[in-house]
């Protein structure tokens, strides 16, 4: 019997990176998955965008594990789009315990160089999107009165800003504020929600030469390797960056009865940068 045995789990992002690891980690412990991901490139943003072949390997990994999913193509920001698939989950397994809200982005640049629509852009998919998210999911929650955990995605610019982050820092500081404003409004009804913010996640979104400029900006070249200790002088603990699983590992906690009175809480997953 895992941890999370007959519950049920709405992620979003879940095509890859973050979003694979948490379904699959939620999945490896008995809960049946309720997921989307846009499967495309954003404008504002220098990697890769997810693909429909990152998402149906995730639904072949869940199904693996012997669990349940449902998962289609959907973007965050449109709300009718959200709610579509969260409702084809409900008819498929009844009801929902958990939301883990990932679904994000980073774009860097000044603030005062960002263009409006990519700083737009941001906003819409890394607070609006959270915003969507959980606002499908918590009226079946509080219907149902069976309590609930949520937690959402922020990162350690949640807590400090650095420079070139404007628009990631200003959606992920307004993540903190819904989250504890969620955690108030949920906290009758017996659902808790959290955030965990972790420090450089190995994933795409940080394995790009826009964000290794960033961390090397004299460097005319740059390989993973030749990076790894400018990442690794941000943390405390000297580490580049943490795996998609030591994320996972605090959201399965976040979760899970082991954590059953922790709400509101901003949960570094850091290796120490913001205390740094």
């Amino acid at each position: 019997m895992g941890l999370l045995q007959s519950k049920v789990a709405f992620v979003t992002g879940i095509a890859r990176g973050q979003g694979r690891s948490h379904a699959l980690t939620l999945a490896k412990e008995g809960a049946d998955i309720i997921g989307l991901d846009l499967c495309e490139k954003l404008d504002s943003t220098v990697y890769p965008g997810s693909t429909l072949a990152d998402l149906q390997e995730t639904v072949r990994l869940v199904e693996e594990t012997g669990q349940r999913i449902v998962a289609e193509v959907a973007d965050v920001r449109d709300l009718p789009q959200v709610e579509k698939v969260f409702q084809r989950g409900i008819e498929e397994f009844g009801h929902v315990d958990f939301v883990v809200a990932n679904a994000g982005i980073f774009a860097s640049g000044k603030f005062w160089e960002i263009e409006p629509a990519a700083w737009q852009e941001m906003l819409d998919i890394n607070l609006t999107g959270v915003w969507n998210t959980v606002r499908v999911a918590a009226p079946s929650m509080i219907a149902r009165n069976q309590g609930g955990s949520i937690v959402i995605t922020g990162s350690t610019e949640s807590i400090k800003g650095m420079a070139n982050t404007a628009s990631y820092s200003a959606a992920k500081h307004g993540v903190t504020g819904l989250m504890r404003t969620m955690a108030n409004e949920l906290g009758e009804y017996g659902i808790r929600v959290n955030t965990v913010n972790p420090t450089c996640v190995d994933t795409n979104m940080i394995q790009n030469e826009g964000v290794y400029r960033l961390f090397q900006p004299q460097a005319e070249t740059h390989t993973r390797e030749s990076v790894a200790g400018a990442f690794a002088s941000t943390n405390v603990i000297p580490v580049p960056w943490i795996e998609p699983s030591d994320v996972s590992q605090s959201i399965l906690w976040l979760l899970s009865d082991a954590s059953r009175y922790v709400t509101g809480a901003a949960l570094p997953v850091d290796a120490g940068f913001t205390i740094k």
